[in-house]
């Protein structure tokens, strides 16, 4: 049987499940040193379990750094196929399945954007016959997915269309700004992220190793409370605490009030969920949403950090194309 490793290609970061459980998620700035991406998917293969095929999806083709995102598309796929020296490689798509590399560089636009499509298949398996929602949340962005006796019911396929039903909510908890939640009411720079909101309030955890921050600085609370003062147009020693607490606190709030507002979109005309499965290393988000959403906060939570443990959560749609793949080449020996 295959050994397969999923890979997620985004903007910001690449994440790597083995069908086994190992999983991995590496920073990578795809926009700023696209020439690198083959390197970048080298080394994190080599550091991955072995195996002797590919699953591929993608979100990084929207990266301004490729003039369309056909172009993008083909620029990733390109640096697959590169770093896979041979090994066997598919593609997952919007069309809900897996397309072979050739086939991709005749359409590629079906293989951009595609692993929100890829989790909710895997996430009905937790499901079973009951109404869903699917929340995930990363670094960027949110999804929010209805799953009908375990089937994915988007109403939208595409990004641009799937922003305009609510499916796909351009907010997460790490690389949004706070200016783009709070709007002119403070600063318009990149002085400060949601991440800073998630740790003042200390619903993540502090991790002095990460500098993948606003300024650089280390993802603590103390650093945190720097970079929201600037928001304010001020040092951290000249704001009272009250005031970043208050700021903090308001940001996360219209936040959450935005994701609510894209669940209601997404719910309209549709059963009550009984189920909500949560994904991404943003949870905590999820979490928020679903304790304070009417049509959400009695149904049964279903935490993939909870089932899979949070490497395999936050990288859950590299572990869906995975798990899918396998049972796909698995299928035909079973029969």
């Amino acid at each position: 049987m295959n050994a397969v490793l999923g890979l997620d290609i985004g903007g910001a970061n690449i994440k790597a499940a083995h069908m086994n459980g190992a999983a991995h998620t590496q920073a990578f700035a795809l926009w700023k040193q696209p020439q690198r991406l083959a390197a970048e998917l080298r080394s994190m293969r080599a550091a991955m379990p072995a195996h002797d095929r590919l699953a591929v999806t993608m979100t990084g083709e929207l990266c301004d750094c490729f003039a369309s995102k056909c172009d993008g598309v083909l620029a990733i796929l390109h640096s697959v196929e590169e770093s896979a020296a041979g090994t066997a490689a598919d593609v997952w798509t919007t069309r809900g399945a897996f397309a072979a590399p050739a086939e991709v560089r005749q359409n590629p636009l079906p293989a951009a954007a595609a692993n929100w499509l890829a989790l909710a298949h895997f996430a009905g398996r937790f499901t079973e016959s009951e109404p869903a929602l699917l929340i995930d949340t990363g670094s960027t962005t949110t999804d929010v997915v209805f799953l009908d006796q375990g089937k994915p019911r988007p109403r939208a396929l595409t990004d641009r269309e799937r922003l305009a039903s609510g499916e796909l909510v351009y907010t997460g908890i790490r690389r949004t700004p706070v200016c783009a939640v709070l709007g002119m009411g403070v600063a318009a720079e990149f002085f400060a992220t949601m991440l800073d909101v998630y740790l003042w309030l200390e619903l993540l955890p502090a991790n002095t190793q990460d500098t993948d921050t606003a300024d650089g600085r280390p993802a603590t609370r103390a650093d945190a409370h720097v970079r929201l003062a600037r928001m304010l147009c001020a040092d951290a020693g000249d704001v009272p605490l009250s005031d970043i607490e208050n700021l903090a606190r308001r940001a996360r709030e219209t936040q959450l009030d935005f994701v609510r507002t894209a669940v209601d979109r997404v719910l309209a005309g549709r059963d009550q969920p009984r189920r909500v499965v949560l994904a991404g290393s943003g949870e905590v988000l999820g979490r928020g949403v679903q304790a304070t959403h009417p049509r959400l906060h009695a149904a049964q939570t279903i935490s993939l950090t909870d089932r899979l443990g949070p490497a395999l959560s936050e990288a859950a749609c590299a572990y869906a194309v995975a798990v899918l793949a396998a049972e796909r080449w698995r299928a035909p020996h079973d029969g």
